[in-house]
């Protein structure tokens, strides 16, 4: 619009001054002021808009820089967020790491002192266990050093089972094996301990007896009495397969004995094979 009008004016402006000089009158020249003043306007118009476009280029300008400094302090906040996020992510990854190995450690120890616990529980056992022996040997010194003579009990525990006296025989016997346990006599002890069940009619006691006199004293003097008792205590209990066999076993540890002879003649009165076999 601006344009148009500058047109129109200067084709006026033209068209006054072409014209011939007689035709001039007031009414051109003032028509010719108030184009000067148009022109002149339009000068001041124009400078003021070039001032105005630079003020505004000088802004945009200003602007266009701010915003590349803010862009790039953007950019450099983004860069170090990015950077800050990644060395976390490595901290957090190694954390964790140690966090695991710290994890594999303590489940080690554990094992480890589980491990302890148990040693030391047994330990703790092992002398509890030690201390109780101790003691049980201390007293069992004491008891001895108390205990009459071996030859005196035992001679005691065999004239009362002589005597018919079986309470204190039992008693006797028991504490003469008790005090005396390695002894030859200690088989003896047994044995009579035995025959104290056999006639009160506790057969099974009497069984378990006689077995501690063949097993640990075989050699004694008891020995082939004890077999023959045991056979015929199992007979008694109605196990006459078992008794059997014991007697057979007399015959042949010990043949030329008196028990050999008892155990034939018991085995004659069972079955005429038995006896057909013993003499065998």
């Amino acid at each position: 619009m601006k344009s148009n009008r500058i047109a129109f004016i200067t084709a006026l402006f033209l068209a006054i001054s072409l014209a011939p000089a007689y035709g001039v009158n007031k009414d051109i020249i003032e028509l010719q002021t108030q184009v000067q003043q148009l022109q002149q306007q339009m000068t001041a118009m124009k400078q003021s808009f070039d001032e105005r476009m630079g003020v505004m280029k000088n802004l945009l300008e200003q602007n266009t820089d701010a915003a590349n400094k803010v862009t790039a302090a953007i950019n450099g906040l983004q860069a170090s967020i990015n950077k800050q996020q990644q060395d976390r992510g490595a901290q957090v990854d190694q954390i964790s790491g140690q966090i695991q190995a710290l994890t594999d450690t303590m489940d080690e120890l554990k094992v480890r002192l589980t491990k302890l616990s148990k040693q030391f529980e047994d330990m703790q056992s092992a002398q509890q266990s030690m201390a109780a022996q101790q003691a049980q040997a201390q007293q069992q010194q004491q008891a001895i050093a108390q205990a009459p003579a071996p030859d005196v009990l035992y001679n005691n525990a065999l004239r009362d089972y002589n005597g018919g006296n079986n309470d204190l025989a039992v008693q006797e016997f028991n504490d003469y094996i008790k005090f005396y346990p390695n002894t030859d006599l200690a088989g003896n002890a047994y044995f009579y301990l035995a025959e104290i069940h056999y006639k009160a009619g506790d057969y099974q006691k009497a069984i378990a007896n006689y077995d501690l006199v063949v097993q640990n004293f075989p050699s004694g003097n008891k020995a082939a009495a004890a077999q023959l008792k045991k056979g015929f205590a199992l007979i008694e209990l109605g196990k006459v397969d078992e008794g059997t066999q014991e007697l057979k076993h007399v015959v042949q540890r010990y043949p030329r004995t008196n028990e050999a002879t008892q155990a034939r003649e018991r085995l004659r009165k069972l079955t005429p094979s038995a006896a057909q076999k013993a003499h065998q």
